[in-house]
């Protein structure tokens, strides 16, 4: 009997945004496009995570507009998002009102599949952009934010998984953000989830380890449905596996995914010569990178440490920050480290070595985080840290976003002389700062092409007439 094993393919936004700071233009994406709905997916990746931001704040591209053209030109392929639970691709939490009519738009403008996450793996968090993709007949993948702790053991992911299928979830994801899953370990996490769990399996590893492409073989023998990969020159060191070595060697098994090595390799040379244009974004070269193991970060928080001690004259002082990641992670209950979690732990190991005593200052997340204002953590919080940063400050127990006033109504109303369309209410509620400029230069723009037009007169089919 065989089963085909399918692929999501990354390269459009977790491969770039994981090699090139999320820099690539999609005048580069377009060309290839037509080579990229033939290879026959099993999904792409497209939307979300770090693209949203970076389209506006350093691209000049709508990041709506984007995601309009790929649903144009990729007509037959399931195009995916990364959709951060109530932080949806920001780094807070946003109202539901603004959740809500974000998940529909999205869905309306192209999106198939949502996969949805919560940094702390608190289903309250990923509970209302669940209930709206299912609203909207989209699939919903519920993630598992895949990390390893003296609470994060196999049962707890199955439970995890159990809770998220009972919220409607259609498949679930793995997602190994820091490549710390190793064969053995995705092996019998698959297995237990498709035993026990009983819907769709998809495991998202990054290479930084090296053990990615192991792992995913062991998940393949176990059930795993689905693999996340990239094409092979945006692929491995903090990217995904390779598309093209997965596909090799799974070729002539139970597993073959059918896909064509020709066709791929035609589309990894495009994306070779691509690459060098990012080449100022581009520090990653291909390696590996085994100090996520001993101290279970993702590679871009370690820049993240390099670029914050520089500015302070401290990078000998690295050494203990990577020391104290791990105590500081234990103090705040055992968070995944993954946006924005792994910023508050690294920016408070940072603070705790360069200022000398630990917890005498504290950043305003930590306090947020210590206040239950991000959610529930995995594990207990160590209450004579929490006491030494928020004193008797109140602790909550609700959902966060419950105490959230709505948004929408306000964001438009800030907005509305720039907005054009519904979608511009969301970039600026989620973005206010990077989203206002974007709106203002992009008024500016199609002010001065309306004036020239009224001046010489309409050129090349353009029309005269704009309506409001």
């Amino acid at each position: 009997m065989t089963r085909k094993v399918g692929i999501t393919d990354t390269t459009l936004r977790d491969g770039h945004q994981s090699l090139l700071a999320t820099r690539m233009k999609i005048e580069d994406m377009l060309p290839i496009a037509e080579k990229l709905e033939k290879v026959g997916y099993h999904s792409l990746e497209v939307w979300g995570g770090a693209t949203f931001d970076t389209c506006m704040r350093f691209l000049n591209e709508d990041p709506w507009e984007r995601l309009r053209t790929f649903r144009k030109v990729f007509k037959n392929t399931k195009l995916q998002m990364l959709l951060r639970g109530q932080n949806l691709v920001g780094y807070k939490h946003y109202p539901d009102d603004i959740a809500e009519l974000f998940v529909k738009k999205a869905a309306e403008n192209g999106i198939d599949i949502f996969r949805i996450f919560d940094a702390l793996n608190d289903p309250r968090n990923m509970a209302k952009t669940m209930e709206v993709a299912k609203e909207h007949n989209t699939h919903v993948q519920a993630t598992l934010s895949y990390t390893i702790s003296p609470v994060h053991d196999v049962d707890h992911f199955v439970n995890l998984g159990t809770t998220l299928k009972e919220m409607g979830a259609d498949s679930l994801c793995i997602k190994d953000m820091a490549g710390l899953i190793s064969p053995a370990g995705a092996y019998e996490l698959v297995k237990r989830l498709k035993k026990e769990v009983g819907i769709p399996i998809q495991l998202h590893c990054h290479y930084t380890s090296g053990m990615a492409s192991m792992a995913y073989l062991k998940a393949v023998e176990a059930g795993v449905d689905v693999i996340d990969c990239a094409i092979s020159s945006l692929a491995m060191s903090t990217s995904q596996p390779a598309t093209e070595t997965m596909v090799a060697a799974l070729k002539d098994t139970e597993y073959d995914t059918g896909l064509d090595l020709e066709l791929l390799s035609e589309i990894a040379e495009y994306f070779k010569g691509i690459r060098k244009n990012y080449t100022q974004f581009d520090m990653s070269g291909n390696g590996v990178d085994t100090n996520v193991l001993l101290y279970q970060i993702p590679g871009g928080m370690l820049s993240n440490f390099y670029s914050q001690l520089a500015e302070q004259n401290a990078l000998d002082k690295l050494q203990e920050v990577l020391d104290e990641v791990p105590r500081v992670r234990e103090d705040f209950g055992f968070p995944p480290l993954v946006t924005p979690s792994s910023q508050i732990v690294g920016s408070q190991a940072v603070l705790n070595v360069l200022v000398g005593e630990r917890y005498k200052m504290a950043t305003n997340e930590v306090k947020a985080y210590l206040k239950g204002l991000y959610g529930k953590p995995p594990a207990r919080i160590n209450e004579e840290v929490r006491r030494k940063v928020i004193g008797d400050e109140k602790v909550i127990e609700c959902r966060p976003a419950d105490l959230l006033e709505p948004g929408l109504e306000q964001a438009k109303n800030e907005i509305a002389p720039y907005m054009e369309k519904e979608e511009d209410i969301l970039s600026y509620a989620i973005f206010p700062s990077v989203a206002k400029p974007f709106l203002e230069k992009r008024m500016a723009e199609k002010v001065k092409v309306d004036f020239n037009i009224a001046l010489e007169g309409p050129r090349n089919g353009e029309s005269s007439y704009h309506p409001v």
